[in-house]
């Protein structure tokens, strides 16, 4: 006869600080108040239950901010998730600040492939082997070196290049711990959707991986990918919902006999409340508010931002700003780091900080007409147009790009309404990440760019730049001139 046993697993990826609800059509949606009301719930009605974080509880909002994160593992340690593990943005406020966060959390944080360059020392703990009702989960942490940004900045800091470095960690791992007589083997990662097929497709069945999941891509999926018979899932962004399985293990093999997995909403018609993390997170509201709530300016209407993968309404306004302010030719400005939906027609500080969240420089390069028209095919290259979430841009205006999806490739380039010349130098703005990724997100390497000028700052701070600039202007309006146009 069956050994079988249930186990309810939750899970989150890419909060982001999204910590208070609102009110979607007439109906109090997300916030960490009712998401801990459901896990709550959840704990109460169900025997055996486990909540997981995979990556990114940081940044996003002004709460996060404004205390270095410190806030959001304060409300992290109410919201009691069994493990967790690093996202890109844990590593945004450096990372020696991440291993006291890492101090001051109640809960464990794990990560398999940050690690001193000096000795091969690891940082984090890899994985966790969590008991519960006479199962043992084996939890493993999993980066790669493509979704880190501030890590390359500490010369001390190595981590895995790719997921076939990550398969052979995990490998390593459950080959060492797999004695333990694990019933379930979960993957945490950060890395990616489209990377987590990837990695699944190279893991030895032997290994016992059982499950992945993800965070970094805010994949929205209706039911798990499966691949070489691993579920994959993610749970979107924010906190709006909330991934679940409902697991029955076979204790006898160590394997799962049965599951079903669901997005749940996280909504005032289906959770209760936590009073007490809500006088919390009022605590830290609180204390931010009389800074954040500093006016800026006034936009002649709403403008919206719904989503990084085509040009936006704010991504226009935003980079022909810096364009204009800073003596560039070309912004290229990174569609990730616009972090709100729309803005306006008032923009308060508070609003500006969570649109654009991240402490990044602007930083000049000169480029030949023939690489920036490499630059740009390579943004929109084969793999990334089939990929759905690689690293786009908003351009500033003069740039005009058409790219065919059809055809897999941009179609036509211009600038000024002419054909780029070769030769002509032109000077382009990058933020800190994008500068300091430039081989792999551009195609071309920091020392090809310094060979046609020096590299210059020219801002060491984007969003002050960013305040400067809209606290000028009254009534401002968005460009209507079309720079990315994409064709079926």
């Amino acid at each position: 006869m069956k050994n079988l046993k249930k186990l309810t697993l939750l899970h989150s990826n890419d909060m982001h600080g999204d910590f208070l609800a609102e009110d979607k059509s007439g109906k109090l949606t997300g916030g960490v108040s009712m998401l801990s009301g459901y896990i709550q719930k959840v704990r109460a009605e169900e025997e055996n239950v486990l909540y997981a974080i995979s990556g990114d509880m940081f940044r996003g909002s002004i709460i996060d901010s404004e205390f270095m994160g410190l806030s959001t593992i304060e409300i992290m340690n109410m919201l009691a998730p069994d493990v967790a593990t690093l996202g890109n943005h844990e590593i945004d406020y450096g990372v020696s600040h991440m291993l006291f966060l890492e101090k001051c959390a109640r809960f464990p944080i794990i990560n398999a492939n940050l690690y001193l360059t000096t000795n091969q020392v690891r940082l984090f703990q890899s994985h966790i082997i969590l008991e519960v009702g006479g199962m043992k989960v084996l939890f493993i942490g999993i980066l790669t070196e493509e979704v880190l940004a501030q890590a390359r900045k500490e010369r001390l800091i190595g981590s895995f290049i790719n997921v076939h470095e990550a398969a052979s960690e995990v490998g390593r791992i459950c080959n060492a711990y797999r004695t333990e007589n694990v019933d379930l083997t979960v993957l945490l990662t950060h890395i990616g959707f489209e990377e987590d097929k990837k990695l699944a497709a190279l893991l030895d069945p032997r290994w016992g991986v059982d499950i992945i999941i993800g965070g970094h891509t805010h994949t929205y999926l209706e039911e798990p990918c499966v691949v070489a018979g691993i579920p994959i899932v993610q749970a979107v962004t924010g906190t709006d919902q909330i991934g679940r399985f409902d697991l029955t293990i076979n204790t006898d093999t160590n394997s799962i006999h049965s599951y079903n997995w669901k997005l749940i909403p996280i909504d005032s018609d289906y959770c209760p409340r936590d009073e007490a993390l809500e006088k919390l997170i009022e605590t830290y509201n609180t204390a931010a508010e009389e800074k954040y709530n500093r006016y800026i300016t006034r936009l002649a209407g709403t403008y919206t931002h719904p989503t990084r993968d085509r040009e936006t309404q704010l991504g226009r306004l935003t980079a022909d700003l810096f364009r204009d302010n800073l003596g560039l030719d070309v912004m290229l400005l990174g569609s990730g780091s616009l972090r709100l939906p729309k803005l306006g027609p008032l923009v308060t500080l508070r609003d500006l900080t969570e649109l654009f969240p991240f402490e990044e420089e602007i930083i000049r390069v000169t480029v030949t007409g023939r690489q920036l028209k490499s630059m740009i095919s390579h943004i929109f290259r084969p793999e990334a147009l089939a990929d759905g979430h690689a690293e786009y841009y908003q351009f500033s205006r003069d740039l005009r790009v058409v790219v065919s999806l059809g055809k897999q490739r941009v179609t036509e380039m211009a600038f000024a309404g002419a054909p780029i010349e070769d030769d002509r130098l032109f000077r382009v703005g990058l933020q800190t990440y994008h500068f300091m990724n430039m081989a792999q997100l551009l195609g071309i390497s920091k020392e090809e760019a310094a060979e046609n000028a020096p590299i210059r700052t020219l801002a060491t701070s984007a969003r002050d730049a960013l305040d400067e600039y809209l606290s000028r202007m009254e009534l401002m309006t968005c460009p209507e001139d079309l720079r990315w146009i994409t064709l079926e």
